[in-house]
Formats: C-alpha cells, sequence, structure tokens
C-alpha cells in the first residue's frame, strides 16, 4: 500500500471515475493531477492505486490500475495522496520478498521505514556517474573467459525454458555476496506464481536470500504492475548502493515482459502502434530504466538482464532497443543443453563490447581468442565429421578436435546453488587458474586426458 510518508496528511479529493476499460480509467477531475502522480480510491476500505498517464482535456484525465480493477464504478470517488508512487526503504528491505509497493509477499512484517524513494527518480547527475570498471569476477570459467562482467555494466543473458537461466542467475548471486560481499536485487516482471516461489525457496535453500532482496510483479497482475515493477526494484537498488554503499547485482527476469506490458498499456491509452506493433514510445521507455543502471563513487550497479527473443529473431525491435544498451551478451543454447553441457553458454554466439586487450590485457585477450578459434573450428568441422567419421580429417583438424572437444568440456561446471540437488560440490575457479588452464589446453597439455576427466569440474591443477 502507498504510503505518504507522513500519517497525518489528509487526501485531497479530486475527481470521481468516469470511465472503465479494463485497466484504463479515466477520472473526471476539476483540477488536473501531474502526470505520474499517483492516486487512490476506496471500496469497502480496500484501496486500489492509479498512475496518471494522459491529460485527455481540461478535466479529464487517464490512468492506469495498479491492482486488479473488478468492483471499480463510475462514480467513484479518486482522491490525490500527494506523491508519485514511491516505496519504503530500510536496511531491513534485504532477506525479504515484496511487490511493487514494498509490500511484503512472504507473510513477514511489513517493512518499518521513515524514508521513501520516489521510482521514478532521475539517474544520477552525468558528473556524479561512474563508468565500467575492473571485470567482476564470477568465478564461472566460460563467462569470466569469453564473455566477462564488468563492476557498473550490463549484462543480457538470452535463453528459453529449461536451458538453466534461473541457476545461472542464482550462481551470479551467490558469487556476488561470496567473492565482493555484495547484495542483490531480483526484479521478477511478469513471473508465473510458481516460478518465483520455486526461485525463493531456492534460493533460501542456497543461502542467498539474507544478501538478496526480491520485488515481484507476477503474470496476473494489472499491466501497470509489470510496468513499474522494475523501476520499484531499481528504487531498492539505488538506496543501496548509494545509503548502505554496497556492491550492488541487479537482476531482472524478464525485461521482455517489461516491454510487453508497455505495449499492452500504450495499446489501452490508444496510441497508434509503431513497428512491428510496439508502442511508440519503445526506445524511450527502455532507455529510462536502462539509463538509472549505473554506479556512483558510492557504490557499484552491476546488471543481468533476461530477455525473452520472439521467433529467435535478434533484429526484432525490442531486442534490438535493449541489446544497444548492454555491454555483454550471454546466450544459452539449447543445443548445448542437450549435450549435457551446463551451463548450457554458446561460446561462439556470445560477445562482449569489452573483448579487448585494453580492457582485459593481453594475456586474456590472447588465451579468450585462442578457446574461440579452436571451439569455431570444430563448430565447422562437425558436419564433415557426421557424415564421413574423424578419421577422414588431417592430423591438424584431428587436432583440433580433440583439444576442443575437452576445452567445450572443462568449461562445464558444478554451481554452489545446485550441490543440494546434484550431490556435486559446486566450486569456483579464478580467472587466474581458467588462463593457465585454457593455456595448457592450448599447448597440448593435456592431450593425453581423456575427455571426462574434463568435464563438470574445477581447476585442472591439483587438489582443485
Amino acid at each position: 500500500m502507498l504510503n505518504t510518508q507522513d500519517d497525518a496528511v489528509v487526501c485531497a479529493p479530486i475527481g470521481t471515475i468516469a470511465e472503465v476499460h479494463g485497466p484504463v480509467v479515466v477520472i473526471r477531475c476539476d483540477k488536473l493531477p501531474p502526470l505520474r502522480q499517483a492516486l487512490r480510491a476506496s471500496i469497502d476500505h480496500e484501496s486500489y492505486l492509479f498512475e496518471v498517464h494522459q491529460h485527455l482535456d481540461q478535466h479529464h484525465a487517464r490512468a492506469i490500475t495498479l491492482h486488479r480493477t473488478a468492483g471499480l464504478r463510475r462514480g467513484l470517488p479518486v482522491f490525490d495522496t500527494g506523491a508519485p508512487l514511491h516505496v519504503p526503504v530500510t536496511p531491513d528491505c534485504l532477506g525479504r520478498l515484496l511487490n511493487i509497493f514494498g509490500e511484503p509477499l512472504d507473510g513477514g512484517a511489513p517493512l518499518e521505514a521513515r524514508e521513501f524513494r520516489n521510482i521514478h527518480t532521475p539517474p544520477a547527475a552525468l558528473w556524479d556517474a561512474v563508468g565500467t570498471g575492473d571485470i567482476l569476477q564470477t568465478g564461472i570459467k566460460v563467462i569470466d573467459l569469453l564473455c566477462p562482467f564488468v563492476r557498473g555494466g550490463k549484462t543480457g543473458l538470452f535463453g528459453g525454458a529449461g536451458v538453466g537461466k534461473t541457476v545461472l542467475v542464482m550462481e551470479f548471486m551467490h558469487a556476488v555476496a561470496s567473492l565482493h560481499s555484495g547484495v542483490s536485487v531480483f526484479a521478477g516482471v511478469g513471473e508465473r506464481i510458481r516460478e518465483g516461489h520455486e526461485l525463493w525457496h531456492e534460493m533460501r535453500e542456497a543461502g542467498v536470500m539474507e544478501q538478496t532482496l526480491m520485488c515481484f510483479g507476477q503474470m496476473d497482475e494489472s499491466p501497470g504492475v509489470r510496468f513499474r515493477v522494475g523501476l520499484s526494484a531499481l528504487s531498492y537498488a539505488e538506496y543501496l548502493r548509494d545509503s548502505l554503499h554496497k556492491e550492488v547485482l541487479f537482476v531482472m527476469d524478464n525485461i521482455f515482459r517489461f516491454v510487453q506490458a508497455g505495449s499492452e498499456i500504450s495499446s489501452l491509452l490508444g496510441r497508434m502502434p509503431a513497428t512491428v506493433g510496439y508502442q511508440p514510445t519503445l526506445i524511450s521507455e527502455v532507455a529510462e530504466m536502462q539509463e538509472r543502471i549505473l554506479s556512483t563513487p558510492q557504490g557499484a550497479v552491476t546488471s543481468v538482464q533476461a530477455v525473452y527473443v520472439p521467433a529467435d529473431d535478434m533484429t526484432d525491435p525490442a531486442v534490438d532497443a535493449i541489446l544497444g544498451h548492454l555491454d555483454s551478451s550471454v546466450v544459452l543454447s539449447r543445443a548445448q543443453a542437450g549435450k549435457g553441457i551446463y551451463p548450457a553458454v554458446e561460446p561462439l554466439q556470445s560477445a562482449s563490447r569489452l573483448m579487448d586487450r585494453h580492457t582485459l590485457g593481453d594475456r586474456h585477450y590472447t588465451v579468450a581468442e585462442g578457446v574461440r578459434e579452436y571451439l569455431a573450428r570444430y563448430h565447422e568441422l562437425e558436419d564433415i565429421i557426421a557424415m564421413l567419421g574423424i578419421g577422414e580429417l588431417s592430423a591438424a583438424d584431428r587436432l583440433v578436435v580433440m583439444r576442443a572437444r575437452k576445452l567445450q568440456r572443462y568449461l562445464t561446471q558444478p554451481f554452489m546453488v545446485t550441490a543440494s540437488h546434484t550431490g556435486i560440490a559446486g566450486v569456483s575457479v579464478s580467472l587466474e587458474d581458467t588462463l593457465d588452464d585454457c593455456e595448457a589446453f592450448l599447448r597440448g597439455d593435456y592431450d593425453a586426458l581423456q575427455e571426462e576427466d574434463c568435464y563438470m569440474r574445477g581447476s585442472m591443477k591439483a587438489g582443485k
């Protein structure tokens, strides 16, 4: 429920509901409220919140309902809360599961806070922003080697259902908590109730939840909730960054559902659709959220965003709008998962703008390019091997295939967060060990080793 920061404040009456069109209401009022103002109506002591999106004329405003619309009717009085939507913030927010209003979904007590944050806060001033910094090691070999995270950067995680996206997200959160003493903020945009419930319990079992805040706008809720829940979660991330000076990992699953909610709202507001039926404000809406994900001298916010790709079309306008803001893209492949390669990262499709010698250093860049070269050559030869057999290849190509297959299996890894389910202890591998091992594979030091000896393990060094 929206707080007004001061219980003594009396909401001013602003008008009445004139029309109800699904989640959109038209409010007749004497004085128009500002755009993005939060309004309230009550039915049988139950509050309904609205956010103003359009001024139709001098006496009518169009707003989006942030609750189910059952019970709303014409003539219902509407009151001005005196502020945009804002959420209560407190150091005790960590470990909690909240909704778009900062209300608990975990059965716990409401947050006791004297401070509130407007979810529409502008981004930090240009002179106060800090650019991307050093590599943020995750302990995941394939990520650190081929598509590294950068402190303060944005990474897109492209993958369908069942390829290990949620597990990878959980491992990122575990890495930030354990390796960097940081915290995580998870924005569940349009999550299924089952998925949210499972994720919450899995994170508690993995010991990640104490350093995590989860904010959910579920699939069955109003499009206004799905459209704004990301901003609520981002407000908490900014609070942890600015007030508690934390290293923050901001995870959004799924940002495509944010775009879908915006498209639904745009249609309900009567705007003319643009390319492929998307809203004409697509670019600015994505930018409004993405430009707030940045670091300041007080702390860093590093973002991981799950992105659904419609019909596997990377040129889709929504995907293209999101890609323009990302520093790295990690593609999870169903083909890799089918081979038992976990994490199912497709190294030849994944990329990073930061893969250059200046950012990574000569050694890291050279090793990463060497690994990609071997894997790319193996991919080229797979059809020939399938048709004619590996015996028809030249000796040099057979050597490349053998080393590439071992590298492919070496880049698999058991995760900390799945140890209780698989019975295999999770491992975290430093970037230095990963580079040492890959150099040894490329030199041929492990040519005599069996492929299965490279599978699902940490470093190749003794005792690891």
